[in-house]
């Protein structure tokens, strides 16, 4: 439509006015002013108000080809525009020529703006290369180039000059890297302005790019034992200070080539992580972390030193054995222990050689009934003394006992008084007790409003798996005044007593004194006594055991 236009244009232009000169006539081209996208092609019209034209045609170096034409115009094709030129179209009239001129301006749009950030990541403190280039964009001079970080623009460049504009589409600016600009975006704006050619304006932007600040500034340390034990579960730690930041320090732990899953946390500027290792095998190995954070990573290791040392072996020969047998103790090293270790039981007489077994032989007696035995393995690893000990308890049985001082035959009661029957069997097993009154069973447990209906003679009878023993307990219910004026009788007594010993220890302090040169001799007799009475009674108690 608007070619048709044209050509009613161009018809009217060529209606001669009366008394025009035929040799003046005008050459005009359309369109005149024309912008064409690099590699496309383009429509050119030439024509005269010549009424009669001679040659005619237009001259540039690309390539054109005639497609279309009238008395006074011609119409070309120009195809793969790829250069600025200036096209001339010409008319011969009455053999005079007249020219006009086109300047055809080419255009590419800024279709691809690439932004580059040297390095992605960047240490704090260290300078940042931001860099933004399109390729393949004219007119250059045209062109402007906006560096933002956010919505802040940092740097704006336009390439108006023709200097610059012999230079690349592209702009660098270098930031020095702060803490604050870790995670910011940043991205470049390129517009391409076309109104001073009759074109209109183009844009487009490049992609997001998040800047990375970090800091790495110290090796990872490690926290672990020298020592570890095999099979055994031990906590391990690697720790990172001043990391920035931190919360995405990753840590990998290693014992060996087994790897460890760490448990990760950070608090400020510091990261951490724990594992749990389980060593399985023997000898030197190597817990070694590496730590990472964006382009940086160290390892660190630590050596470690894996043993072996099963708690020592203690064996009763009977655990539950009657009073007067004889049983063994043994205290032995586990076969897994290496070396082998030194071995130490609780109550035997000598401390064995490194691999021997230390043993005890014992006659069990009723005051060994809830004995502990320990059997102590100590073992030297890497100059380091380790020590494990195992512990069981004996348990001698013998027949139930009513001992006087637990089982008293005499007991008074106060009358009106909450009161209860003393008397608690030994024996292991423990023994039951049944104590009658008057061939009634009498409650043990639940205690008693003494009255006078309580005086008498009570039977209590103690029995276990092994045998049985009956004690009589007498009790006495008194009157509550008749306690009283007993126990100020008793008071008055012990108070006269102590007068007497005081005065005669006063009056026979020189006596005394000279006696004490005799002491030891008499003293001496004394324990001669005492030791003659003490194996008789020693004789009859075993003829009594069949010992």
């Amino acid at each position: 439509m608007e070619m048709l236009l044209f050509r009613v244009w161009a018809l009217l232009a060529l209606i001669p006015f009366p008394g025009a000169a035929e040799e003046i006539f005008e050459v005009s081209v359309w369109p005149d002013q024309a912008l064409v996208k690099l590699g496309q092609s383009l429509m050119v019209n030439c024509s005269t108000t010549c009424p009669d034209p001679g040659p005619s045609g237009i001259e540039t170096f690309l390539k054109k080809t005639q497609v279309d034409k009238g008395p006074q115009w011609k119409e070309f094709l120009l195809e793969d525009v790829t250069e600025n030129s200036v096209l001339q179209c010409f008319f011969s009239c009455a053999g005079i020529q007249k020219d006009t001129s086109l300047g055809i301006t080419v255009y590419q749009p800024p279709e691809q703006v690439i932004l580059e950030l040297q390095p992605s990541w960047v240490a704090m403190g260290e300078a940042l290369t931001v860099k933004c280039h399109v390729p393949r964009v004219v007119p250059l001079e045209n062109l402007s180039l906006t560096l933002l970080q956010g919505n802040q623009e940092l740097h704006r460049k336009n390439f108006m000059s023709l200097a610059v504009a012999s230079q690349r589409a592209e702009v660098t600016i270098h930031v020095k890297a702060q803490r604050e600009d870790d995670r910011c975006n940043f991205s470049c704006h390129a517009e391409l302005d076309l109104s001073s050619h009759g074109g209109g304006l183009f844009h487009s932007s490049s992609d997001i790019k998040v800047l990375r600040i970090f800091e790495f500034s110290q090796s990872p340390q490690i926290w672990v034992s020298p020592l570890l034990e095999i099979g055994m579960a031990e906590t391990v730690s690697c720790e990172l200070s001043r990391v920035f930041p931190a919360r995405e320090v990753m840590f990998h732990m290693f014992l060996g080539d087994q790897e460890l899953s760490p448990f990760v946390s950070w608090k400020g500027d510091t990261a951490w992580a724990n594992a749990t290792v389980r060593a399985m095998e023997t000898g030197d190995q190597e817990l070694s972390c590496l730590v990472s954070l964006g382009p940086m990573e160290q390892k660190t290791r630590e050596p470690v030193h894996v043993y072996s040392f099963p708690p020592p072996i203690l064996e009763i020969e009977e655990l539950y054995p009657l009073a007067g047998r004889d049983i063994n103790v043994t205290c032995s090293g586990h076969v897994l222990t290496s070396p082998s270790p030194t071995l130490r039981l609780k109550g035997a007489p000598d401390t064995p050689a490194p691999g021997e077994t230390a043993w005890l032989l014992l006659t069990t007696r009723e005051e060994d009934n809830g004995r502990n035995f320990s059997c102590e393995a100590s073992l030297e690893v890497q100059g380091q003394r380790l020590i494990k000990t195992t512990a069981m308890q004996l348990h001698v049985l013998y027949k139930p006992r009513l001992e006087e001082s637990d089982c008293p035959g005499n007991q008074t009661w106060v009358k009106g008084t909450e009161q209860m029957l003393t008397c608690v069997p030994k024996g292991n097993p423990t023994p039951t007790l049944v104590c009658t009154w008057n061939g009634v069973i009498f409650n043990l447990d639940v205690p008693q409003k003494a009255t006078q209906n309580h005086t008498g003679t009570y039977c209590c009878t103690a029995t276990n798996q092994l045998g049985s023993v009956s004690k009589d307990i007498a009790v006495l219910v008194q009157g509550l005044d008749e306690g009283i004026s007993s126990t100020i009788f008793i008071i008055i007594i012990v108070a006269l007593g102590v007068g007497v010993v005081t005065i005669a220890l006063y009056l026979n302090y020189k006596p005394c004194k000279i006696e004490r040169r005799k002491l030891p001799y008499r003293q001496k007799e004394k324990n001669n006594e005492e030791e003659s009475q003490f194996a008789v009674q020693r004789g009859e108690k075993c003829n009594a055991h069949n010992c």
